[in-house]
């Protein structure tokens, strides 16, 4: 039995390739040549494969049973023995256990639910009856599933036929039964869709003694009816009754050549039927499709080094041992990671993320969006303020009936909001630790090679910020004891009694121009019913109003809202939305949209609406605050209010507001520096300067050192699929590209593959059947054709086209190891 000599060593070549790639279970971008086998179930793939090993080794039964790819490898050896890519180095002679362990390993993925999968098994079988051939046997198509398979079990085929032979490096073996229309074939059908020329598809017609009496499929056989560039070779598998009774696979191939023989419609072309004559072709047909495909898997093969050269480098004078290497390693990784952590904080115009914000964008926005909101949240409370300095002045009143406002009530009321001030001081540096420890964990995933110093080093800079913390958190409850100590009313800020009793609350603000605070999506709620009852809308808020337009563009504005007298209140969420709602209203109950008396918008999350509301206090729009319902809730709690009293506890309250500013100005500057001191500064000073004698001082070093199990792995995987590529890259550059070339064979008329065609006057009739030989358009292939024909057609075999005289030097190097190229042969004239 013989193949393609000329390149006969190209196959094994390529199987080298395609086991130490899938060995390394890392995705490459190279597809190698090989064959793949589609068909129905029960279209005979596994008889036609077990016909070419001369073995029973597939599993056999009822439904689906091949359900993971197989890619099988068949290599010309002078011994027989099987070899699985997952058991490497164990040999098989009883391919009874090459039956079970390919049951057994199906199920270990799939699980015995008849469930598929396109992790393919690799099995190599030497034999001295086979040719060099890499196949594929791939589960056959079905409609309908059965037992505990999904519902889309025919989609989930299609999808890893498709997978594999979409791939232009595939060559596609199309198995279709005799016994049933060749015209409704699933193999041909799927084969069509990816190969429209016919350039890598064989037809295989099996079950040919199964057919009716009187019938036969010549005309198919000889490419006759329903055309194929490559034509057809028709197979005679074992039946049933063959199998069960063990017949030998070597007596079932004498009956094969027998049949053809025997029969009067094929004896014509028997030489160009039957098992051992499609080995032989599909040997020739792979052969040369590597010579065509050699160009490009160089190309690839190429540009897959080139691609890891740069993170194979630090690897290849690489010795894990090597103390000097350890110590360089430690020194780069804290070095990268003061720079990482200092990048994110301080910002950089390189290697900016454009997907999230770093983390000292966060800690921006905590110091002038959510501290700025939290003091303000907690300072309007006006019902309680009120009720507090009224019950104050008539205490410290006592029996007495005071003519003047007491100072003592001012000084007790400012303590008490003084005090509160504590509570979002300390929250300001939790939120910063927060942000501080994000920022920590992601400046240390470069650190994921040595897992033990990338714990060692967040747990000592995680312990200073720690550390910072608690003294920083006593550094702002001091301040506000300082500010506790002493009532400055002589601040130049400070209105004092005279101007308060004068102060109206309805002072006009002081703008600072018409700046734009901020711009950004919101829902606006106030549209009516009939348009959905909501639509965003680009909105722009300014010092002075705020606009919303269609998009981002802002030419299509919609409306502009001035913020005079303007307030902003919280909505419950409607039960048809879930966006976090508020509104911007007017305090005395003016339309301020339309017909609507307040503007209700919301976003999606509580932190946008809570940025949303610090932007608006920055313009002036203060939370819900009404005078009238202050002072009734003052009356109704402390019962009927004198006018003496009620001019006190306004005199009071413009006070207390005016001081509280004061107060609040200087918290929101202070607290800020405070944090960015003792926490920030302090800890990129430690990670530059200190956390390197940390490190050495905590432990032993060369064990803090160690390598990761994944990534000594990586590096091992990544050095042996670099050599390997290398090698490749040798091996086919020894390679002679001379061989006996079988040249393309020429366009046929194959429409009726596709029913639209056939239907719309450009083929044959489509109805199922094979159209006969009196309607076929395509007429009989002509004798001049079949004389450049391969001998896969019918007519006479195509003499062999030498592209260059053979060379009497080996394919590739006969001593072992070796890859040095063959002698160079001079160029002889063509004859």
């Amino acid at each position: 039995m013989s193949g393609n000599v000329g390149m006969e060593q190209l196959i094994p070549i390529v199987n080298k390739l395609q086991d130490c790639f899938a060995s390394l279970g890392i995705p490459i971008s190279l597809d190698l040549p090989q064959i793949a086998v589609v068909g129905s179930q029960s279209a005979g793939k596994s008889s036609v494969l077990e016909n070419f090993v001369g073995r029973d080794f597939l599993p056999r039964g009822s439904g689906i049973v091949t359900r993971r790819p197989l890619v099988l490898q068949l290599i010309n050896s002078p011994t027989e023995y099987a070899e699985f890519l997952h058991q490497k180095g164990k040999r098989l002679s009883d391919f009874n256990q090459v039956r079970k362990e390919i049951e057994d390993e199906t199920d270990r993925v799939t699980g015995a639910n008849k469930g598929i999968s396109n992790i393919p098994i690799n099995l190599r079988v030497y034999s001295p009856n086979v040719l060099n051939l890499t196949l594929i046997d791939l589960p056959g198509m079905t409609k309908v599933p059965v037992g505990d398979q999904p519902a889309d079990i025919e989609m989930q085929i299609r999808a890893m036929l498709l997978e594999f032979i979409a791939k232009e490096s595939c060559l596609i073996l199309a198995v279709s039964p005799a016994n049933a229309d060749l015209a409704n074939s699933d193999a041909l059908k799927i084969a069509k869709e990816v190969d429209p020329q016919g350039l890598r598809t064989i037809g295989v017609v099996t079950k040919l003694d199964l057919m009716d009496q009187g019938t036969d499929a010549r005309d198919i056989l000889e490419n006759k009816l329903l055309p194929l560039r490559r034509g057809y070779i028709g197979v005679v598998n074992r039946s049933q009754r063959d199998i069960e009774g063990r017949k030998d696979i070597r007596a079932a191939l004498a009956g094969e050549r027998k049949f053809f023989l025997s029969h009067p419609s094929y004896r014509h072309m028997a030489d160009r039927m039957g098992t051992p004559y499609l080995q032989k072709v599909l040997n020739q047909q792979l052969t040369n499709h590597i010579r065509e495909t050699l160009p490009n898997l160089r190309n690839r093969l190429q540009s897959q080094l080139l691609a890891m050269e740069k993170d194979v480098e630090e690897y290849k004078n690489f010795r894990p041992d090597d103390p000097a290497r350890k110590t360089k390693a430690m020194m780069q990784m804290i070095q990268q990671f003061g720079l990482d952590f200092d990048r994110d904080i301080e910002g950089s115009g390189n290697q900016v993320n454009t997907e999230d914000l770093s983390g000292g964008a966060k800690i921006n926005r905590v110091f002038h969006e959510r501290f700025p909101f939290e003091l303000v949240k907690m300072e309007f409370d006006e019902r309680e303020l009120r009720k507090e300095i009224g019950i104050t002045i008539k205490n410290i009143h006592g029996i007495r009936t005071g003519l003047f406002t007491p100072d003592m009530a001012f000084e007790t009321i400012v303590k008490k909001q003084i005090n509160r001030l504590k509570e979002p001081s300390l929250r300001c540096i939790d939120m910063v630790v927060q942000e501080l420890s994000k920022t920590i964990r992601k400046s240390a995933e470069k650190m994921c090679r040595y897992p033990l110093l990338r714990e060692e080093t967040e747990r000592i800079t995680n312990t200073r910020v720690r550390e910072q913390e608690q003294r920083t958190k006593e550094q702002l409850l001091l301040l506000i004891d300082i500010q506790l100590s002493y009532m400055n009313t002589n601040h130049e800020d400070f209105i004092g009694f005279a101007n308060a009793q004068q102060k109206s609350e309805n002072t006009t603000k002081k703008k600072i121009g018409n700046q734009v605070i901020r711009k950004g999506w919101l829902t606006l709620h106030n549209v009516s019913f009939m348009k959905g009852g909501s639509k965003d809308f680009w909105f722009v808020l300014t010092a002075e109003n705020i606009s919303w337009f269609k998009d981002e563009e802002e030419k299509d504005k919609k409306y502009m809202l001035t913020l005079d007298n303007l307030k902003i209140r919280d909505l419950e969420a409607g039960f048809m939305s879930r966006k976090i709602s508020f509104a911007l209203f007017s305090p005395d109950l003016r339309n301020v949209y339309k017909d609507y008396k307040q503007l209700e918008l919301s976003a999606e999350s509580q932190e946008d609406v809570d940025s949303w509301k610090a932007s608006f206090l920055r313009a002036g729009v203060y939370p819900e605050r009404t005078k009238e319902e202050s002072t009734t809730s003052s009356k109704d709690d402390m019962g009927s209010m004198d006018p003496q009293l009620e001019r006190q506890v306004e005199t009071i309250r413009n006070l207390v507001d005016s001081y509280m500013k004061i107060i609040n100005k200087t918290q929101r500057d202070l607290v800020p520096k405070t944090i960015m001191y003792m926490i920030v500064n302090n800890l990129k000073d430690f990670i530059g300067s200190e956390l390197l004698a940390h490190l050495y001082s905590s432990g032993d070093q060369s064990s803090m050192m160690e390598e990761s199990m994944e990534e000594a792995q990586r590096r091992e995987e990544l050095l042996r699929m670099y050599h390997a590529t290398k090698e490749a890259l040798s091996l086919i550059g020894d390679v002679s590209v001379t061989t006996a070339y079988t040249p393309t064979p020429p366009p046929v008329n194959n429409d009726w593959l596709n029913p639209e065609l056939s239907n719309n006057g450009s083929g044959p009739p489509f109805n199922g059947r094979p159209p006969s030989p009196a309607r076929q358009r395509v007429p009989p292939v002509p004798n001049r054709v079949a004389d450049n024909q391969p001998p896969m057609m019918p007519g006479r075999p195509a003499p062999s086209v030498p592209l260059r005289p053979a060379p009497t030097a080996p394919l590739i190097p006969t001593r072992p190891g070796s890859v040095k190229p063959p002698p160079r042969i001079p160029d002889r004239p063509r004859p």
